[in-house]
């Protein structure tokens, strides 16, 4: 049975001298997207603590994948005052074009 849902992950190299690169080296972000609307229903992050993890997705749920995700990285750069917001905000472009050339490209 297909899945309603597709799972996707990203992932950025953490910056140097912060807990995230002494753990994990990279910054990785797990997104599930409703195949049909393009909408993300679930998030869940490498981020170490679970404040972090709800803040981001609380912030990332409900963006709609066909679209263009300006203004989620503009609302990264401007409310995640945090050392790994570049690659953050790499991570997210990078599961966006994953998933644009997946299925949007190839249902179209």
């Amino acid at each position: 049975m297909a899945m309603a849902t597709a799972f996707i992950t990203a992932y950025a190299k953490a910056p140097q001298n912060t807990p995230m690169y002494e753990n994990n080296k990279q910054i990785g972000l797990m997104l599930e997207v409703n195949k049909q609307t393009h909408i993300v229903v679930n998030v869940d992050s490498t981020f170490m603590t679970d404040l972090a993890k709800d803040y981001l997705k609380r912030m990332i749920v409900g963006t709609d994948f066909s679209r263009d995700i300006s203004a989620l990285i503009d609302d990264v750069e401007t409310n995640c005052v945090i050392p790994s917001q570049q690659a953050l905000t790499v991570a997210l472009k990078v599961a966006h074009q994953k998933y644009r050339d997946t299925f949007l490209k190839s249902h179209k």
